[in-house]
């Protein structure tokens, strides 16, 4: 082999690393992820290239600041994705959490050093001074706690960086001195939405009650017409911005989900895919990153064997919940019942004495079964309807019905 096609393999190596890495990631700084960074800044064109024309997603990459973002836009809310506090087991953040990382977000815009005291300060009168958003009470344990898991996200983004301290003591002691740099370019590049929605000059009282509207709104893009990819709605779309948005809200989907079935898309996006057109992109964006393309009769999905495409992994032995949605797999042989999956989850606690400590309490089955459905249902390997567990073409995967595929999806 020649040098030269030795360099042609390495480049689209490392384009497809890159892709994969910032499908994960979309935020990586060069202070967290020097490696990762530095790839994706040598291969920054043909990297932001595959997310322009498959997905529409801008990649911005600032080598000097020392980041590269991608901006994933999603029209639909995905409540499987929440921010996660960095302590406590990385527990979702809850609606207090994300109050005040908007309102910390917003202090540390005008300043590029502050201590940990003086943002607590700004954030209490900030928010004592809005009729709609509680008031941060910073001799509160609770609040503190709060607080803190908003700064160890910031700081795990490269908004924030520690100069001196450990924001942790703030927990503990409200006169911890903890000193913190801002970078308020980063800080801007957070939020991933094509309209502000400080430009929809909605009435505070009229958020909750249009909340799908306004999300739609935030969401708009212009490329697509008047509605984004919309276009039963939209009469005046040309057929240019159909087969754009067609395009780019099939791939947009296979991903950044672990699966994609044919009968959650529309007619339009059915028959886009099974096109001679469609099925040869499908076959080249997945060989562009470095995919393996798995299609079945009811779908399609994207293997990563090397597993950098996805912040979560199954099968996967990191947590008690994951390992159980594995063995439940194997009772998901039909439509089942919470029940009966609660007598199977019972039968492997007694039959793994020494594993899952933290559900051998009260209630524990019940928790460990809601967990591992919450697995399940995530990964796009079952559905739940009311009190029966139906179980989705892609779990076959990983049970005996369908052996040697234990490959790890994005």
């Amino acid at each position: 082999m020649s040098l030269t096609n030795q360099l042609v393999i390495a480049e689209r190596e490392e384009v497809a690393r890159g892709i994969r890495a910032m499908l994960a990631t979309p935020l990586i700084g060069e202070r967290g992820s020097p490696g990762t960074f530095d790839l994706v800044r040598r291969r920054r064109e043909p990297i932001r290239q595959w997310f322009d024309y498959y997905c529409g997603w801008t990649l911005t990459v600032e080598p000097r600041l020392g980041y590269a973002r991608l901006v994933k836009v999603r029209a639909a809310a995905d409540p499987s994705r929440p921010a996660r506090r960095l302590r406590s087991g990385r527990a979702p953040f809850d609606r207090r959490r994300y109050v005040l990382l908007c309102v910390v977000a917003a202090e540390l815009l005008t300043v590029p050093v502050t201590t940990i005291g003086l943002l607590a300060d700004r954030v209490g009168r900030a928010s004592a001074a809005d009729d709609l958003v509680t008031t941060f009470d910073v001799s509160a344990r609770a609040e503190r706690i709060a607080f803190v898991d908003v700064l160890k996200l910031l700081e795990s983004f490269g908004v924030l960086d520690v100069a001196d301290g450990d924001p942790e003591s703030f927990v503990d002691e409200m006169t911890a001195k903890v000193l913190f740099r801002v970078d308020a370019t980063l800080l801007l590049r957070m939020l991933a939405a094509p309209v502000g929605p400080s430009q929809l000059a909605v009435p505070a009282d009229d958020v909750a009650l249009r909340f799908e509207e306004l999300l739609d709104a935030v969401s708009y893009e212009q490329r697509y017409g008047l509605s984004s990819g919309r276009h039963e709605d939209t009469p005046n779309a040309s057929d240019v911005q159909r087969n754009l948005w067609l395009r780019h809200s099939v791939f947009r989907r296979l991903v950044d989900d672990p699966v994609l079935y044919f009968a959650e898309l529309t007619a339009e996006e059915r028959a886009y895919l099974a096109s001679p057109t469609g099925r040869q992109l499908l076959r080249r964006a997945a060989e562009q990153g470095g995919f393996v393309l798995e299609e079945r009769a009811e779908g399609v999905l994207l293997v990563d064997v090397d597993g950098l495409a996805t912040d979560e992994k199954f099968p996967d032995d990191g947590s008690n919940a994951k390992v159980a949605a594995l063995l439940l797999l194997d009772a998901l042989d039909e439509p089942r019942t919470t029940e009966y999956l609660q007598k199977a989850t019972a039968k492997l606690l007694k039959r793994f004495p020494r594993w899952a400590k933290t559900y051998r309490g009260k209630d524990g089955v019940r928790r460990l079964t809601v967990d591992a459905l919450a697995v399940l249902t995530g990964f796009g390997l079952v559905r739940v309807d009311a009190e029966l567990v139906r179980p989705l073409p892609a779990a076959a995967r990983y049970t005996d019905r369908d052996p040697g595929r234990k490959e790890e999806a994005t």
